[in-house]
């Protein structure tokens, strides 16, 4: 309220929230918006649901690529499919892990190869903060293409895109490897025997929800978050699922032939809080908001996934 100048009293406030926040953080939210700004509502809403009021639709599978988690919901007809709910800690914060391990391991080899000079002339890559790591990731590495993975995977890759000088504290130079560059998102499509990778991710939630609504998912397919806007992800989260659907393991349960991804009307980092904003304005909000006398008399925030906060909404229902 003091960055945007306004008052908030008598303010209707819209949270964009995970469907998975932990209840405490909810109520406390609530608590300090209520009794210490002394906002007029509340209103929480999912980001996987909201998101689609941005594009206008109301099926798509919601891929959701954070710092901690990768998260896929797919939403059919406006409600999310929970029991397909897929979800693993692949997303920026193994991208940065990457990044700087490899960093550090391509400037110790540069130490051992010059010795004692290189030493004293090399900077010190592994005390470098996180802000900086992250900076160098946005700036300098990419999602190399299927075949460039592909041969990274299998140790034989021969073409490395061209090193970047990157300028620390004004006064040093750190160079970027080409191999640094173009591995560093290679988690996210890495396989392994758990079938972990992202496009595992996408397929599976898509076998696990109705048979009739594959073809609706697959031709829907929404990416989100700050780490989807890395050059050549989309590309690559396309033909990564078009080979695995060729593999036995889909082939038969996903029987798909054309797989399509939304172009989001903005940038996909805020994505989930332009359709906040645009489901705020609508005429749903008295409907579903959490006014502060109803916070007051019932002393928590309704939860979806307590049964006890329905219990208590339908008898109160019932008796007005």
């Amino acid at each position: 309220f003091r960055y945007v100048l306004v008052s908030p009293k008598d303010r209707h406030v819209v949270i964009v929230e995970s469907l998975l926040t932990p209840t405490i953080f909810r109520d406390t939210l609530a608590k300090v918006f209520f009794k210490h700004y002394e906002v007029a509502s509340i209103l929480f809403v999912p980001s996987h649901l909201v998101v689609l009021c941005a594009l206008g639709i109301r099926t798509a599978l919601v891929v959701d690529v954070g710092y901690r988690e990768t998260q896929v919901i797919p939403v059919y007809e406006g409600v999310p499919v929970l029991s397909a709910w897929q979800a693993q800690p692949l997303a920026a914060g193994a991208v940065e892990h990457r990044l700087k391990d490899n960093l550090v391991e391509a400037y110790r080899e540069k130490i051992y190869a010059s010795g004692d000079a290189g030493r004293h002339f090399t900077p010190d890559v592994e005390s470098l903060p996180d802000s900086v790591i992250e900076d160098i990731k946005v700036r300098g590495c990419f999602v190399p293409d299927y075949e460039r993975g592909q041969d990274m995977s299998d140790g034989t890759s021969s073409r490395l895109p061209p090193c970047v000088d990157y300028r620390v504290g004004g006064s040093c130079i750190i160079q970027i490897p080409g191999s640094v560059r173009q591995s560093a998102y290679e988690p996210l499509f890495e396989k392994d025997n758990e079938r972990c990778s992202l496009p595992h991710l996408i397929l599976d939630a898509i076998l696990k929800c109705g048979i009739d609504t594959h073809k609706e998912l697959a031709e829907n397919i929404l990416l989100v978050g700050g780490t989807v806007m890395a050059p050549g992800f989309n590309a690559r989260v396309m033909e990564e699922i078009r080979q695995m659907l060729k593999t036995p393991e889909y082939s038969a349960k996903l029987p798909i032939k054309c797989i399509k991804l939304h172009q989001p009307p903005g940038k996909e980092n805020y994505m989930c809080w332009l359709g906040g904003a645009i489901f705020g304005a609508t005429d749903m909000i008295p409907m579903r908001t959490l006014t502060k006398e109803n916070y007051l008399s019932l002393k928590m925030v309704p939860d979806w996934s307590n049964l006890a906060t329905n219990i208590l909404l339908v008898s109160k229902l019932s008796l007005h």
